[in-house]
């Protein structure tokens, strides 16, 4: 039982080292695959203070691999949090001023309901039993972890990538619950090539025969393997061929001449290798699966007989929206693809495109355009909100 526990990293998927809400079998969550989860329980972390009129909360949410602890140390791998250059006392989205909650996704590993989870029914881990999880199915589960904390308006939502996916899923379902909204580097829809990305990651997964048709944990085993090509083949969309060139050229790698072999030869094969090495000990491989699948089943326009505008129909909310000149991943015409829409249905809408070669990644970086556009939405967005600085 202790191998059990240490394989599924540390037991974060069942008892998360962050606060968890847990809802019995009184509140279902209702999934879009036409069944309830229940119960089920969703991990997160809060930051600042929620004031008495509970106007300053803001959403962030996670990008696929991405989890709650957007401002706090990572407690799988001691790391700070993801968007820690961004939020805390004093920075752009200052915890002083604001009540910033961030929850791990359904689906996910390190809390929330996801494969990894224990499903009370068999005691042993949920594996493919999970339902398939989609992008309205963890807002939802977003929505009832606000209503937790009794906040009727968000004062903003915000996230990139999946977490952007996330966003729009807000601003379109709980229009009336979003003030603002700030998808970033994101789009209304998966692509046919992201489809097809994730489609190579996940067949290197189930290819691997640590695998187990999904029941590794039984088995005492992970697919590290396969789980670590996914994540070299993934990594590669999020960076730019500029930004690869610049950082690994054709540089060796601790050599100098080629060894004539399968070795890493070059520095970009080693960088690869490690960060294939790294993710699978912070991450499911079955909530590798899961994830891309609710990324590649969102398409807002879909869900509103083809027409985009049709999803923000009479809303409020004001949007800023962000996309980066080398994002392949989610290109500047998905960005404005959205725009329009919004335009189309009179919604307050701006747009900025960020001149970068660090590609789909910029989100997560030290960028310091995007910084400066964040900074100016959410301090425009405040004062019309009434939020004094």
């Amino acid at each position: 039982m202790v191998a059990l526990r240490t394989k599924r990293t540390n037991n974060e998927a069942d008892e998360p080292s962050s606060p968890v809400l847990r809802f019995g079998a009184d509140k279902p969550l209702k999934l879009d695959a036409g069944t309830l989860l229940s119960p089920f329980q969703i991990a997160y972390k809060t930051y600042g203070t929620l004031n008495d009129a509970r106007s300053n909360a803001i959403l962030v949410c996670h990008a696929l691999t991405g989890d709650q602890h957007v401002a706090s140390t990572n407690p799988v791998t001691g790391k700070p949090g993801w968007w820690e250059v961004l939020i805390g006392p004093g920075k752009i989205i200052d915890t002083s001023r604001f009540f910033v909650i961030c929850s791990n996704v359904i689906g996910g590993c390190l809390g929330s309901t996801g494969p990894a989870s224990t499903n009370p029914a068999t005691g042993k881990p949920y594996g493919l039993d999970l339902p398939i999880i989609t992008i309205r199915d963890m807002v939802r589960a977003q929505l009832m972890l606000v209503d937790h904390f009794g906040i009727e308006k968000l004062f903003s939502v915000l996230g990139g990538s999946m977490g952007g996916m996330q966003v729009l899923q807000w601003a379109s379902s709980f229009p009336e619950r979003v003030f603002s909204a700030l998808p970033i580097a994101t789009g209304a829809r998966h692509s046919s090539q992201n489809i097809a990305f994730h489609e190579v990651g996940r067949q290197a997964v189930m290819a691997d025969p640590d695998w187990h048709g999904g029941k590794y944990f039984e088995q005492g085993k992970r697919p590290e393997k396969g789980l670590a090509v996914a994540r070299m083949a993934a990594h590669i969309t999020y960076l730019s061929e500029a930004a690869l060139h610049r950082k690994f050229g054709r540089n060796l790698q601790d050599r100098e001449a080629l060894t004539f072999g399968f070795d890493a030869d070059f520095q970009i094969e080693s960088y690869l290798r490690h960060q294939g090495m790294t993710f699978v000990d912070r991450f499911d491989a079955n909530s590798y699966l899961y994830m891309t699948r609710a990324m590649d089943y969102f398409d807002l326009a879909a869900d509103h007989g083809g027409r985009l505008a049709d999803a923000f129909a009479g809303t409020k909310t004001r949007f800023c929206l962000v996309s980066f000149t080398s994002d392949w991943l989610f290109p500047t015409e998905e960005s404005r693809s959205v725009v329009h829409a919004l335009n189309a249905a009179g919604a307050s809408v701006s747009f900025v495109e960020i001149e970068t070669d660090r590609g789909h990644d910029a989100f997560l970086l030290d960028e310091p355009e995007l910084f400066a556009a964040i900074n100016g939405f959410i301090a425009s967005a405040a004062r019309a909100r009434g939020l004094s600085a």
